[in-house]
């Protein structure tokens, strides 16, 4: 797999057959080159400030990121990161998580949050998902705090859309364990005047190029709102140091945000969310306008959904794929082996069965979804599967 693969970047690269003129006119499922254009002003200033500082690592430009994007997610705190499976980890470290603790969490979301467990030495309890949303569901996360032992609770908002977190925080309160967020895919979704990042203990965000905040290379960051947690958050993603060169708690790594990451991200931050209610608007389309009877399209939703995936569900996937094909529409797969059949757990035969999981692994199709896609481009999108 190609690392443009990992999360609907430019999976629809320029093929060496396709003639120029059919190449130019190629929807992609994610188009950086376009992305990068519209904010090149913004993102050269700000790289071109961290190069002039000399100042590389850990520096004001990360510092003044992690207030701001704090600030922006409605909590008091931001640890940036290398990497958004770095913050799962590290995030979930810092909660106390390690060999031999029980997590529940979802099996769609691409087995990120399973490494970040599987290197912890901690257990997946998986729970399967709703049909129609794609979240986890919380029927069967109370039939498992019921009757099994878990420390923690990950909820994943799977492409794009927060969770209802009233609801997710009154299980996972009776059953007296922490609620982890994994929020790489929800920049900026509101429920209220509540963000994505500030309803549980702590929350975990990717900024791989092709989130909603993207930025040049890998990054992540932790939120918090206790002051506690975000000291062992900065401790352990720098060794575990309790001062230069004097380690005070164990499984400390090197994962910090670069100090031109942070400036980058630093310079888009305004701009997202206009960003996403572009992406909401396209989405909104795609549901309202696709009216073929084998598409099935999410619900329209409001500020809880920031669409940085736009996925259906067709029984005859390949084929419509192949139909989009044909137009120079590009389209995805997120994800198309769940977590519980990847080799690492199915090689364990424990049995797990997630039945709506395991559909909806064969059935899902992520279509073009991004701010820079044009009115006639979204038009194109609906009128090939409606003519399929």
């Amino acid at each position: 797999m190609h690392l443009v693969d990992r999360h609907s970047s430019r999976s629809s690269t320029e093929r060496a057959d396709e003639g120029p003129a059919k190449a130019a006119d190629r929807i992609l499922v994610n188009d950086l080159r376009r992305h990068a254009s519209s904010t090149e002003t913004a993102v050269r200033t700000a790289v071109e400030r961290v190069l002039s500082s000399g100042w590389y690592i850990l520096g004001q430009e990360t510092e003044s990121f992690e207030r701001d994007f704090a600030d922006f997610c409605g909590t008091s705190h931001c640890v940036g990161v290398a990497n958004g499976t770095d913050a799962i980890e590290i995030g979930l470290r810092a909660l106390g998580i390690g060999p031999g603790s029980r997590v529940a969490t979802v099996a769609n979301a691409g087995f990120y949050t399973t490494t970040a467990l599987l290197l912890l030495g901690a257990e997946p309890v998986f729970v399967d998902v709703d049909p129609d949303t794609k979240l986890m569901d919380l029927a069967q996360l109370e039939r498992i705090v019921d009757h099994d032992r878990l420390d923690a609770v990950v909820v994943t908002h799977l492409f794009g859309l927060l969770h209802d977190m009233e609801a997710v925080l009154e299980v996972a309160t009776r059953a007296r364990v922490p609620v982890f967020e994994d929020c790489a895919q929800s920049h900026g979704a509101r429920r209220g005047r509540r963000c994505a990042g500030s309803f549980g203990a702590a929350a975990a965000f990717s900024f791989y190029p092709t989130k909603n905040l993207g930025a040049l290379g890998d990054g992540g960051a932790v939120v918090t709102g206790d002051a506690e947690m975000a000291a062992r958050l900065r401790q352990l993603r720098q060794y575990g140091w309790e001062s230069k060169y004097r380690v005070g708690v164990r499984g400390g790594r090197n994962s910090r945000l670069d100090e031109i990451q942070a400036a980058a991200l630093r310079a888009k931050l305004p701009f997202l969310n206009d960003w996403n209610r572009r992406r909401r608007d396209i989405a909104t389309r795609y549901s309202r306008e696709i009216v073929h009877p084998q598409v099935r399209c999410p619900a329209v939703h409001g500020e809880e959904f920031v669409g940085h995936l736009y996925v259906v569900v067709c029984d005859e996937r390949e084929a419509l794929r192949a139909r989009l094909a044909e137009a120079s529409v590009a389209t995805d797969v997120h994800y198309p082996v769940p977590d519980h059949h990847q080799a690492p757990l199915a090689a364990r035969g424990d049995g797990v069965r997630l039945p709506v999981t395991e559909e909806l692994a064969g059935s899902i199709v992520t279509l073009p979804c991004y701010p820079e896609l044009s009115d006639a481009e979204v038009t194109r999108v609906i009128s090939c599967i409606n003519t399929w």
